[in-house]
């Protein structure tokens, strides 16, 4: 029997641990930390509060680690300098699964948008649709679920996890854009977005991939494309344009962009992208334009909170970069009351001052509250989330919006940002009552 070392007891190392446990490898699951929670994990060797020597003397099939743990990390290093394969939990669930269909989605923006539309309109074709990936869920989670049947799979993929994919192949794909991001993980911006073109490496000639042709960057790293190109953009006529109004896809109308309730451009850039993957995975387009009418928008993506006085109040929590939260500035005319900052990722700020006549005021916070002073003309700095709510509250004038567009990432005050999202809501919830 193969023995297989699963480094990171977090929810995705230990689905992928039950999944090769069920395959007949010998799993040890290892962690630095304490594994309380052992439900399900019957049958598996866990090795936790750190990682002793003899594990490195054993002899792994294969290694599958947590994708946030880097591969400089030295528990993964020494593994990889012995030439011992590295997989992420994605590639273990793919193997393991030749009966789904993939949908695949990555890029600095609009991932989880992208993911979730495409999910929904995958569940109008079938009941077993599923979305996994960085959206939350393992795909081993989802593998197991399935037990061989058929279905297709909406899957958002970090460029952390598929630098962990050797096999990995998806029947249609696309990178939504690129920004500089993960400067923090990554060993330069060049490796970055080179590590988001591994989503096509795989693909077969009837296989497609969207390419949005008006990312200079995606233009640039998108080379030895192995598959069907569908050129896409908001601004010219090409395989998926706008036209008068809509949107088509090869001469195919896929829906009435009026009917999207998603506000800015690139909410309809990420619209089209998802009706373009489902058409390919055989949503007709009846199924689709129900979908664009009836989709509320994603938690925590320029989600609307509330509405108080006149002004209106919005939680982009998801924005942990400079090019998400100028995505969110965009959908705004004037008037935005922006609170923002946190965790510093070491990307520059400097795309935000095009923006500077459209914010009235920046509440800044956390570990980078300071930097936000060379951006914008009217800004202010404090330590926390909630003094920021309050003094927005607080200068708030009917006609005004209030935007948490952080630019940052979350952990500096907070354990992820779906947290800061939570409590941000939190904040304004029991300031309006």
């Amino acid at each position: 029997m193969e023995t297989v070392l699963v480094i990171g007891a977090a929810r995705s190392g230990t689905a992928a641990a039950r999944l090769l446990k069920q395959q007949g490898y010998e799993v040890i699951l290892t962690d630095s930390g304490p594994v309380t929670d052992r439900s399900g994990l019957e049958g598996i060797k866990i090795v936790d509060n750190g990682h002793p020597e003899w594990l490195f003397e054993k002899e792994y099939a294969f290694v599958v680690k947590n994708p946030g743990i880097p591969y400089r990390v030295p528990v993964v290093k020494r593994f990889v300098d012995a030439g011992i394969p590295v997989y992420t939990e994605i590639e273990t669930a793919f193997r393991a699964a030749p009966s789904l269909r993939y949908g695949a989605i990555t890029g600095t923006d609009g991932k989880t948008t992208v993911t979730t539309l495409l999910y929904e309109m995958l569940k109008r074709k079938s009941d077993s649709a599923r979305f996994a990936g960085n959206i939350g869920i393992p795909l081993s989670e989802v593998v197991l679920e399935a037990e061989g049947e058929p279905a297709d799979i909406a899957l958002e993929l970090s460029n952390f996890q598929l630098m962990g994919t050797e096999t990995f192949r998806p029947e249609v794909c696309t990178v939504t854009n690129l920004a500089p991001d993960h400067l923090d993980y990554m060993d330069s911006l060049e490796s970055y977005y080179e590590s988001k073109m591994k989503i096509y490496e795989n693909c077969r000639e009837e296989d497609w991939f969207i390419r949005n042709t008006d990312d200079p960057e995606i233009m640039k790293y998108a080379t030895n494309i192995p598959c069907r190109i569908i050129d896409f953009s908001l601004t010219r006529e090409c395989d998926l344009c706008r036209h008068d109004g809509k949107v088509w896809l090869l001469g195919q109308e896929l829906f009435d962009e009026k009917d999207l309730k998603l506000a800015g451009d690139f909410n309809l850039g990420n619209a089209m992208m998802a009706a373009a993957m489902a058409f390919r995975l055989g949503v007709t387009p009846d199924d689709i334009q129900e979908v664009i009418r009836t989709f509320p928008g994603v938690e925590h993506r320029i989600e609307f909170v509330a509405e108080h006085n006149g002004v209106r109040i919005y939680n982009d929590t998801k924005a942990t970069n400079t090019h998400a939260a100028c995505a969110a500035l965009s959908a705004f005319p004037e008037r935005v009351i922006l609170l923002a900052g946190g965790k510093d990722k070491h990307i520059s700020f400097d795309d935000l001052k095009r923006y500077d006549s459209v914010v009235k005021q920046c509440y800044s916070f956390g570990e980078t509250r300071d930097r936000f002073g060379d951006v914008f003309t009217h800004q202010t700095s404090v330590d926390t989330m909630e003094e920021a709510v309050d003094l927005a509250l607080g200068l708030a004038e009917p006609g005004d919006t209030i935007l948490l567009s952080p630019a940052c990432s979350s952990f500096d005050q907070f354990a992820n940002y779906e947290e800061r999202g939570r409590v941000f809501k939190d904040l304004i919830r029991s300031r309006l009552q």
